[in-house]
């Protein structure tokens, strides 16, 4: 029982193994998601937004719902949002790794494009929220609600933007176009399926022992909980869209990297939908800190600046890395520290 470990020594423990184990089932994910993006005929960038971009997120939601239940609305809201903003950063990582060119650039698609727009559109959904009086039905908040469907009719414009583009990228010599390296259907579809199943599973698992020790660590520290769940919680739960956005690089899937970043993180504002829901004390949004509007507003500018980047496709930047991919590293360490400090 994760009760037994409620000394702060065995949280600490328990939260270096949660965040282990999602280390490296997260690299059996992207592998997975690759090769099910080819197997299913749904392309990286619709398979990186749903299928891996959820995958990756279980950790995530399983911390913030195990928040919520548990009493900790910022603790819930703080990891998802903090979640959010570390990912962004990990895209930067994905970038140095990729040397051929900057990512922005080689990645440039509608899709990732679109998921970006709709990543601010459901982030300042949940501004809008904590602004808002606080409303409750039934102890759920009326935008809860509204960020489930506006994620689903996203979802649906996103995949339309694959299958009939209105727009696309001019084509040079660092473009990776998605096409797919195996073909659709047949029983290794079912091997991938049940692997990443698996993976997802594991990862899942880890994310609640995750939440419970991150719980721990700031009941008896005397840390904020916004500071566990933005620095702790959320950089440990997001370590497979790190793993898996590396990975994918690696393999030269560069669309499913981006998209499955940019595709989690639009699935990770769903956690404060469903969060808000467990959360039976009133709405989630109103039992929060500045520090969850602030960590909101950044994630919206690192997610601007990213959008900016897949626009303006710079070929290389200094050190091989983009000037966006760098601008996003600053503003997320200077953010990083004023929560720490504030």
């Amino acid at each position: 029982m994760i009760e037994s470990l409620f000394s702060l020594p065995g949280a600490i423990a328990l939260f270096l193994l949660g965040a282990a184990v999602i280390a490296v089932a997260g690299t059996r994910l992207s592998a997975a998601a690759d090769r099910l993006a080819d197997r299913t005929g749904l392309g990286e960038a619709v398979t990186g937004a749903v299928l891996l971009g959820a995958a990756t997120s279980l950790s995530g939601i399983a911390a913030s719902v195990t928040a919520a239940v548990d009493g900790l609305p910022t603790l819930a809201l703080s990891n998802a949002i903090g979640g959010i903003a570390a990912q962004t950063v990990f895209l930067a990582f994905a970038d140095i790794a990729y040397r051929r060119a900057n990512l922005e650039h080689a990645a440039a698609s509608a899709p990732n494009m679109m998921q970006a727009s709709l990543l601010i559109v459901l982030l300042a959904l949940m501004l809008c929220a904590m602004i808002l009086p606080p409303i409750a039905i039934l102890g759920v908040h009326p935008v809860t609600p509204i960020l489930v469907v506006a994620y689903v009719y996203g979802l649906h414009l996103v995949h339309r933007s694959r299958d009939e583009p209105m727009w696309r990228p001019r084509m040079t010599g660092e473009t990776r176009v998605d096409k797919p390296d195996e073909p659709q259907g047949g029983q290794a579809a079912v091997r991938v399926a049940a692997e990443f199943a698996l993976a997802g599973i594991v990862v899942l698992a880890a994310g609640i022992a995750v939440a419970r020790s991150g719980g721990v660590i700031a009941a008896q520290t005397g840390i904020s909980e916004s500071v566990v769940g933005a620095l702790l919680v959320a950089v440990a739960t997001s370590l497979p869209e790190l793993v898996t956005s590396v990975a994918a690089v690696r393999r030269g899937a560069l669309t499913l990297a981006v998209a499955g970043v940019i595709g989690g993180n639009a699935f990770d504002t769903l956690f404060a939908a469903v969060a808000d829901g467990f959360y039976r004390a009133g709405s989630l949004y109103h039992s929060v800190t500045s520090h969850e509007m602030f960590l909101i507003a950044l994630t919206i500018l690192m997610t601007a600046v990213l959008l900016l980047g897949l626009i303006r496709r710079e070929r290389s930047g200094p050190g091989g890395i983009g000037f966006e991919s760098c601008l996003v590293l600053v503003l997320y360490v200077l953010a990083m520290g004023v929560i720490s400090t504030g």
